[in-house]
């Protein structure tokens, strides 16, 4: 049985997406995870794969005093990866990226053991940029960013299929959503998004004339007595049910969960995360609207936020171009390279 580990993290967006991959190979193949005490750790431990871990740095973009500890500590992370992946022996490593992959992918090319990676962005990030040419193949979610790289290949986005799986009528059930009527679904992000929170609730009296809202608002946000038609929760696991419940969506523009909206045929109201950040959210979404495939509201422009929806609703055209679209899961692309790979 050949052994594959897996590791990215530093988000539930790198976390989400190789779950989806390992699960479909957990029967065929050994697994194991590899990362650093962040969420993957949290979102591993729900799981029965085993999970391992090293404390990597991650770089903060401004001015901090933790960065002048990041060689020392950089070097301290490769050395355990290497004690690591000597004594585990995978016969490949697969990364979808973020600071906390970093360490394995070294140690991986320094013992010669094959590597694939996968970016969700448009624009690569600086942990893809630095283990590009480590890696056998950069597998992409998006074709133009597989052309960025001499050893790119596009394969789309990998999703878990329980996403296809779930009906309406059941999962409005689950939610205790009313059974008719449109419902909006509010996504913030794993930690809740903080400016699409307050919007929601600046403008709750006149969204909920026209919506039921599911508002998924991150860990300690929770609205206290909320209102009849305003259902919370602070992290949801069943992602399938949560899609399947609504008629369309308000979230930030982080690539796998645009990626599922427009393969599921959500509209999206899309508010790409810009302060403290490298961009990559608002590169996605203007990408995506260049298409017709989605809105974009700037966080700047959220005192709009239910004319923006409403426009949404009316965009004919973008309920064309969903209708139409040809984006569906890349998780058996990505099956396929690997298979490729260990054979």
């Amino acid at each position: 049985m050949k052994y594959i580990l897996f590791c990215g993290g530093g988000s539930a967006g790198h976390v989400v997406p190789n779950l989806a991959v390992m699960n479909e190979l957990k029967y065929t193949h050994r697994i194991a995870y590899v990362g650093t005490g962040g969420i993957e750790k949290r979102l591993l431990a729900e799981t029965n794969f085993p999970f391992f871990e090293i404390d990597c740095p991650k770089l903060v973009r401004s001015v901090c005093l933790d960065n002048f500890s990041i060689p020392k500590r950089l070097h301290r992370a490769k050395k355990e990866a290497i004690e690591l992946l000597t004594r585990e022996k995978p016969d490949l490593v697969v990364s979808k990226g973020g600071y906390a992959s970093y360490p394995a992918v070294y140690a991986a090319h320094k013992l010669k053991i094959p590597v694939l990676t996968h970016e969700s962005d448009l624009k690569p990030g600086l942990t893809t940029k630095m283990i590009a040419k480590k890696c056998n193949f950069v597998l992409t979610s998006f074709p133009e960013t597989a052309g960025l790289f001499p050893n790119g290949r596009y394969v789309g986005s990998p999703m878990r299929k329980e996403l296809f799986r779930s009906e309406k009528g059941r999962a409005r059930r689950k939610f205790q959503l009313p059974p008719e009527g449109k419902v909006l679904l509010v996504l913030g992000g794993g930690s809740g998004s903080r400016a699409i929170n307050e919007a929601v609730h600046e403008n709750l009296s006149r969204l909920l004339k026209k919506y039921a809202i599911l508002h998924l608002c991150g860990k300690g946000n929770l609205m206290e007595d909320p209102p009849e038609g305003y259902f919370q929760r602070e992290f949801e696991n069943d992602m399938a049910s949560a899609y399947a419940a609504c008629d369309l969506v308000l979230s930030r523009a982080g690539s796998n969960t645009v990626f599922e909206t427009i393969a599921l045929k959500k509209p999206a109201l899309l508010v790409p995360l810009e302060k403290n950040s490298r961009g990559d959210q608002l590169f996605n979404a203007l990408y995506f609207e260049k298409r017709h495939l989605a809105k974009i509201l700037r966080e700047s422009e959220l005192s709009a936020l239910p004319e923006a929806l409403e426009s949404l609703e009316e965009d004919k055209e973008l309920f064309k171009a969903l209708s139409e679209s040809e984006i569906k899961s890349g998780t058996p692309q990505i099956l396929q390279v690997i298979r490729e790979m260990l054979n």
